[in-house]
């Protein structure tokens, strides 16, 4: 179903203890098309202890600090842009409350609730904020350009003009050619790259590159 209002788009962290099981990371993608979300990037990568110093710079000196981004350098992350109508309030609803032993009893049924094990090992992370979306969707994908994709992307994607690429795990927009009697046909999607274009193309003011964190 298409909506009226435009899209937010959020980070959404898929941490080390879910994304090294297969068979949980595959329960959070469905659960994650389930609600409605569209995903527009997505990459999984092994970061850097100094990495995740700098992504969590702002919780430095708090006692969890060192333990969290020990554990977030443990293995490997899955990152995701998520598009949704109020995608920072509906994402952070999904996953839970952090305190996982809270999350357990007030809200079994949400990822954390489900899949957390501790508070530093509870499954996921999600941007508390439109700002803190923007920082963080830049730190783990440089090459996205938000800017761009609400001209030329976010009205297609508002309509569902898209698809899901489930080796990706990314939504590609639906391409049409008119022929002969101007009937549409779908392209093929493209590529195999975890961090796909979240369209068709590949446009280079979206894409400026696609390395890969490490």
């Amino acid at each position: 179903m298409s909506s009226r209002l435009p899209l937010q788009l959020t980070l959404a962290l898929l941490k080390p203890d879910v994304t090294r099981v297969p068979p949980v990371l595959k329960a959070i993608q469905h659960k994650i098309i389930d609600e409605g979300f569209l995903v527009v990037q997505s990459k999984e990568m092994r970061l850097r202890q100094h990495q995740m110093e700098k992504f969590y710079e702002e919780h430095k000196g708090k006692f969890f600090y060192n333990r969290l981004v020990t554990f977030m350098a443990s293995g490997p992350t899955h990152a995701l842009i998520l598009a949704h109508e109020n995608a920072i309030k509906h994402w952070r609803e999904v996953m839970g409350p952090t305190k996982v032993y809270r999350t357990k009893y007030e809200a079994p049924h949400t990822i954390r609730g489900r899949y957390g094990l501790t508070d530093t090992r509870n499954s996921t992370h999600g941007s508390d904020a439109e700002d803190t979306a923007a920082r963080e969707m830049k730190f783990f994908f440089p090459e996205f350009c938000q800017e761009v994709w609400y001209k030329e992307q976010e009205p297609r994607f508002r309509r569902r003009m898209v698809v899901l690429d489930e080796d990706t795990f990314v939504h590609s927009l639906i391409q049409s050619r008119a022929r002969g009697n101007h009937q549409e046909k779908k392209d093929p999607v493209q590529g195999k790259a975890r961090a796909g274009p979240g369209g068709g193309d590949n446009d280079s003011r979206l894409y400026a590159g696609k390395k890969v964190m490490g």
